[in-house]
């Protein structure tokens, strides 16, 4: 199989895993689960409303050899524990995208480690939001999970200090860089010096931010700006992917110049339809015979509309000490003593690497040599949310029926009940796009790797067999080969029998 040589700019909120009370995985089961009372036919997305916002954002602009000398301090020089042989190149540090309140994001940038200088760039997203009626918004670490944990060149040892290599790495080889980025400000390592920033946060304003810093970055990496761009991300970014992308087509046409050189999306086990993702995840516990059936039949019945009937029928519902992001992966056991364990194993996976993983960002000589702020650095934060659309449908068909140059892929990996294959399903049939490609195998080591349909207007729809809800997580070679086919334009592979 070709490697892959990427950049990825990583945005993401990802999650801990069962054991670990501040996981992505419970926080957007909190959201998923308040927005059952919130009435499906309001609070839809406005893409063209987006055009308008952030441009007075960009006013102000640093000089060329500013940017120059900024992009040097950001270089870093090694990771502590990073293995021997390293053969990339690596920089992190903020871009301020609101002057005024001292707002700031974070990046991490992983160039390949071959043919830096023609590979297309990858934007990853990763979107948990936590979701009360007060509306708690996205708030987990693309860094310590995206990155750390999923497809990022790293993975953090046992001993809290090393780092190990990921054979599957997103810019490890052929297709494109990696680009990591957090946000809203006050994840992870990105901050406001405003504290009312973080009740303000949402949709809208992530959008804004994400294309700032975008523009920004690319003043910063001008090598950059006439490069191929993908966004991809899973969870939340099935938001924040076409939201960012019609915000920077809209620039594009608004400016009569190409801006940011979009080329196409790949979002997996995406939230994009409230009602959508409830009846999804219904019928996937049903199906795998995690729900009973008399439980099935009382959630179906009161949960066809928002209200306090529907979430009674969810009370009864008890799934047992499972990880909900994989319902038959192992979890992460906390003995009493302080230690923990897997439950279980399965190959390349381990539900306990949020640990190393915490402890190894909270190190002042790691903060600092990814030119970070020190702080006490949390998988995840809680935030006001302004506005989150009840379905991202409209953003969609609004990339797709104007016909605006991007490729948009959705997989799914079959074994996530958080944002289940079927909900993706649901929504993708709501779009009624024409079948141009039947659903048909694709194949990874000579086995099933999961299923494609292609359809008009450039939607392609993936699953992945045997990966949950964070795919590079539980099937890295799988995404890889998914990722590689993504970037050259055409199907994975598929052999006849």
């Amino acid at each position: 199989m070709t490697s892959l040589s990427s950049y990825v700019l990583l945005l993401i909120c990802v999650a801990t895993l069962y054991t670990t009370n501040a996981s992505q995985e419970a926080r957007l089961r909190e959201f998923i689960s308040s927005r059952r009372d919130i009435d499906s036919s309001t609070d839809t997305f406005r893409p063209r409303s987006i055009a308008e916002r952030g441009a007075g954002s960009l006013d102000t602009e640093s000089s060329a050899s500013d940017q120059s000398s900024l992009k040097a301090a950001d270089k870093i020089t090694a990771l502590p524990g990073q293995p021997e042989g390293v053969d990339f190149d690596q920089f992190g540090g903020y871009v301020t995208v609101d002057e005024e309140n001292g707002r700031a994001l974070f990046y991490y940038l992983v160039e390949s480690p071959s043919g830096a200088s023609e590979k297309p760039l990858l934007l990853w997203l990763n979107g948990v939001v936590t979701l009360t009626l007060a509306y708690k918004g996205p708030g987990c670490s693309s860094l310590g999970y995206g990155a750390m944990q999923e497809l990022g060149p790293f993975r953090v040892t046992e001993d809290n200090k090393t780092l190990g290599r990921n054979m599957h790495a997103w810019n490890n080889g052929k297709p494109t860089g990696a680009l990591y980025r957090l946000i809203p400000a006050g994840v992870g390592f990105s901050y406001s010096n405003t504290s009312s920033d973080y009740d303000l946060s949402g949709d809208e304003r992530t959008a804004d931010d994400a294309y700032v810093f975008l523009v920004r970055w690319l003043e910063r990496f001008p090598e950059y700006k006439a490069r191929a761009f993908y966004i991809s991300g899973e969870s939340y970014a099935g938001h924040y992917a076409p939201q960012l992308a019609a915000t920077i087509l809209l620039h594009n046409t608004y400016n009569n110049r190409t801006i940011v050189n979009l080329q196409g999306i790949l979002v997996g086990n995406p939230y994009l339809d409230d009602k959508r993702n409830n009846q999804g995840t219904i019928d996937f516990f049903w199906t795998h015979g995690v729900m009973s059936d008399e439980v099935y039949a009382n959630v179906t019945e009161h949960c066809d509309s928002a209200g306090e009937a529907c979430s009674g029928a969810w009370d009864a519902f008890d799934p047992g000490q499972i990880d909900a992001y994989n319902i038959y992966a192992p979890v992460c056991v906390d003995a009493p003593d302080g230690a923990y364990h897997p439950s279980g194993y399965l190959p390349g996976y381990d539900p306990c690497s949020d640990y190393p993983t915490i402890a190894y960002l909270n190190d002042p000589a790691v903060q600092e040599a990814f030119h970070a702020r020190m702080t006490e650095w949390s998988p995840c934060k809680n935030f006001t949310w302004k506005d989150a659309p009840v379905t991202m449908l409209p953003s969609i068909k609004f990339l797709i029926e104007n016909k605006l140059p991007v490729t948009m892929w959705i997989f799914s990996g079959d074994f996530d009940s958080v944002c289940p294959l079927p909900a993706t399903r649901y929504s993708i049939q709501d779009l009624g796009l024409p079948v141009t490609t039947p659903w048909r195998p694709w194949v990874a080591k000579e086995e099933v790797a999961g299923y494609v349909q292609q359809y008009a207007g450039g939607l392609t729809f993936l699953s992945v067999r045997g990966a949950g809800h964070l795919v590079p997580s539980f099937q890295p070679e799988r995404a890889l080969i998914m990722l590689t086919s993504f970037l050259k334009g055409m199907l994975p592979p598929y052999t006849q029998d």
